[in-house]
Parts: structure tokens; sequence; C-alpha cells
């Protein structure tokens, strides 16, 4: 088998800033996106037959074409069950795919990887995390769905939630897994020119990339603990020792400590850093103040707002003294002034929550009551609905 020309499947360009210019990287390439169905049909039963073609395929395209047969798969079957977790399932496994793939393609055709391997490392350790969070939460049980799709379908009705299914949930989050990760496109392109030879900016990202994946790692385990600890007291009403938790703060609730203490979501804030690093990392290597891959992480930076702002929702709903939280902790960021939960409330913090005395007595007992009522959910119950698939409060 001939290895196809690279001419033929990846743009001829000689100017690092080229490398982000849609019109000459990405635009060429789009026709290639209607015939591919048809060339696979006809190859399906010869797999060297399948390997040129992929071969010949711009990666871009290959990776696009497959998250377009995805999303229907996903709409299928969440309409067949009426369970609308499905993307939740792969958010975690798809972006590790797709950048595993543009390396692969760029090993076989014997481009520079040495970049790519690193951005493919971060993503197999970003994609293990988030796995092994999702799976412990029980996701990937038989049944389970995100419990804020049950109040999404009943506000919306069936119809609109269909419509809703058709355009964002199964359509719209495949497209923007793929979205956050063609900045490796775009790396793979600069590779070329760069050659194997890494840079300050990858050695700079690399770093930051890893770093937030530990961040969210902390997080994760931060937020288990204090559900662990929180089972355990609703069960004994004893604070259980071998955590670190003081009875105020599991009547509480919701985790205030650790990095908690400083931001209400630290690995929601991680996790977008994450793939903005990813963007920015693109930008710097091919020269470039803003490319077309940004549509990626501004549109996960607007997802990770709006599901945020619907968990909190519920969550201040649920838990008296969230309030008090939202004044006291930065959502995402550390406020300059952040106050620890532990520390009285001021006449100022009272009256933004509009309570008062006998309110807030009234608000204490019902805390108490409400975490050793003993009362659980069978839903997964984790931080961004259908878009980190195992994130906390």
């Amino acid at each position: 088998m001939l290895t196809p020309a690279l001419s033929m499947t990846v743009p001829v360009i000689t100017l690092l800033p080229e490398c982000g210019d849609f019109t000459k990287t990405v635009q060429p390439y789009l026709p290639e996106l209607y015939a591919l169905p048809q060339k696979v049909f006809e190859r399906i039963d010869d797999l060297n037959a399948l390997k040129e073609l992929y071969l010949s395929t711009n990666p871009l395209i290959a990776a696009l074409a497959f998250v377009l047969f995805l999303a229907p798969v996903v709409l299928i079957v969440s309409e067949v069950n009426k369970n609308y977790s499905q993307v939740d399932r792969l958010w975690s496994i798809v972006p590790a795919i797709l950048i595993g793939h543009y390396t692969m393609w760029a090993h076989l055709m014997g481009l520079p990887t040495q970049r790519l391997n690193h951005v493919m490392a971060l993503s197999m350790l970003w994609g293990i995390r988030l796995t092994y969070n999702y799976w412990r939460k029980g996701g990937y049980q038989i049944g389970t769905e995100d419990y804020r799709w049950a109040i999404v379908k009943d506000y919306t009705g069936p119809t609109v939630m269909f419509i809703f299914n058709v355009t964002f949930i199964s359509f719209g989050q495949c497209m923007l897994l793929w979205l956050i990760t063609t900045p490796t496109y775009i790396l793979l392109l600069s590779g070329r020119i760069i050659g194997d030879e890494l840079t300050t900016y990858d050695s700079a990202f690399s770093k930051i990339m890893f770093f937030l994946v530990i961040i969210e790692f902390f997080a994760d385990q931060q937020q288990w603990n204090f559900h662990q600890a929180k089972a355990k007291y609703r069960e004994s009403a004893k604070v259980p020792q071998e955590y670190r938790y003081t009875q105020a703060q599991l009547d509480r609730g919701f985790n205030t400590s650790g990095l908690w203490a400083y931001s209400r979501h630290p690995n929601f804030a991680a996790e977008q850093a994450f793939w903005v690093c990813l963007y920015q990392w693109s930008c710097c290597e091919s020269f470039t103040f803003m490319n077309w891959t940004f549509a990626g992480a501004m549109s996960y930076l607007l997802l990770f707002q709006a599901s945020t702002w619907l968990t909190e929702l519920i969550t201040s709903g649920k838990y008296p003294e969230y309030k008090l939280y939202q004044l006291r902790v930065g959502k995402f960021l550390p406020k300059t002034r952040t106050k620890s939960m532990d520390d009285p409330k001021t006449e100022k913090e009272k009256k933004a929550m509009g309570i008062n005395e006998e309110k807030e007595k009234a608000i204490k007992e019902t805390a108490a009551k409400l975490t050793k009522s003993g009362r659980t959910s069978k839903k997964v119950k984790r931080g961004n609905a259908s878009s980190s698939a195992a994130y906390g409060q």
C-alpha cells in the first residue's frame, strides 16, 4: 500500500500563521466529508483499502465524520431509553479518541509527532481521571441519568425536549467535543514547519495543562470524601472520625472545605482552563492572536456558564446556606476577599439573604434535618449537566 502524498491530504503551508487560516486549512477539504460515507461503504470489507482511505482523508474531516456518525447513534439510544445522559458517558472518552486520532495519523504519515504525543498523553490523563470519577459515582450503571435532565424534561415537555435533544444534547454536544480538540489539528500543521523540537510554548502549556488535571483530581477527591462522610453521618448521626469534617460542615450539606473553600466549582474552573489552554497553545504555536478553533473554547465556556447556573439554582433551593456560600466564595475563581463559611454572618449578608433571627434558626434546623434524613437519590448527581460527565456540586 502506498502512502498518499501529504499535499493531497493536508494543505501546503510555509508560514506558521497560515496554520490557523480556515480558508486554507479547512475549507478546501470540506467536500471530502460528503463523499466519505460512500467511500467507506465501498471499502468496508477491505482493511488495506480502509487504511489507505484513512490516510488519504484530511484528519480534521475524518474526526468530524466520526462525531457526525456518533451523534445520530446517541440520539436514537437516548430517545429509545428516554435517558439523556448518553453523551455524558462519552464525554471523557471522545476527546481522547480524537486527539489520539490526530497523533496516530501523523505517525503513519511520517510527520513530526513530539508535540502531538504530549497533547495525547495529557488528554489520556484527563480522560482517565474523568472516566474513573464518573464510574465510581455510578455513571455507567444501566438506567442512571443526570438528575437535572428530569427537571429539564418536566419544564419543557416531550416535544420541546425531543427538539432540544436533536439540536443540542446529541448533535450539539458531539460537535462541541470535536471543536474543543481541533487545536490539535493546528499543532499538527505547525509541526510540519517547526519540526519535532519542542518550543518554550510546548513546555509551558504542557506543564500548565498537567497541573490543571491535578487540580481536577484533588477537587474530585475532596468532593467524593465529603459525600462519603455525609452518607455515613446520615446513617449513624455521628460525625465519622476517619474524615476531617465538623458537624457544622456536614449539617450544611455541601462541601465548603479544601479547594471548595476558595471556589464553588474548582473542578469546573480547571476543566474550562484545560481546553482554553489547548486553544491558546495552538495560537502561540501558529503565531496567531486568534484562530477559528476559538469556537470550541468559547462554546465550552458558555456551556459551563449555563449548566453551572442550573446546578446552583437547584442547589440553592435544596440547601438554605448555599446563598451565603455564593456571597462569600467565587463561582470559579477565588474572590479577593473570600470568607470562611464558619465565620458568623454579617448584617449585610443576612439582609442579602433576606433572613432574620427566627428564619436563621429555622434554616439551621432544616439543614440538620436534611443531612440526617438519609434521603438519597438513585440518580447520578454530577456537577455539570451533560457537559462534564462526572463533576461535583
